[in-house]
């Protein structure tokens, strides 16, 4: 059964101002090491942190919850296979709480903009 779906749309742009203006102390706020090493280590970061970004909102979208209570940015971690497919691997309290569910996620961008789509199915009982 599904749970909810979000998507986010994001201009590049504005994740390169936030990375250029507050530096790392935006990337350890909204981002794992592991998605600051990927990133880091692409030719565009700029596009992949924004990916991320979007699919973090998405992800609060398909919650319903929105950004309050216990969710952090970092409780949503974007990780990509050995084919480049991303997957949303979940920390905290959220990992508990959605520990039944399964959770897929998509991504695409262009010049200028990503969009992410997040679907949460639910296990049936």
């Amino acid at each position: 059964m599904i749970r909810g779906i979000g998507v986010d749309i994001l201009e590049i742009e504005r994740i390169q101002r936030s990375i250029e203006g507050y530096g790392d102390r935006f990337l350890r706020k909204v981002f794992t090491p592991r998605e600051i090493a990927y990133c880091s280590g692409k030719n565009n970061i700029y596009q992949h942190f924004a990916a991320r970004f979007a699919s973090k909102e998405a992800m609060s979208k398909a919650l319903a919850t929105g950004w309050k209570g216990e969710f952090r940015w970092q409780d949503v971690e974007v990780i990509n296979d050995a084919s480049g497919q991303p997957h949303i691997t979940l920390h905290g309290n959220l990992r508990k709480n959605l520990s039944a569910s399964s959770i897929l996620v998509t991504l695409s961008h262009s010049d200028s903009h990503v969009v992410a789509v997040v679907l949460i199915e639910d296990s049936p009982l």
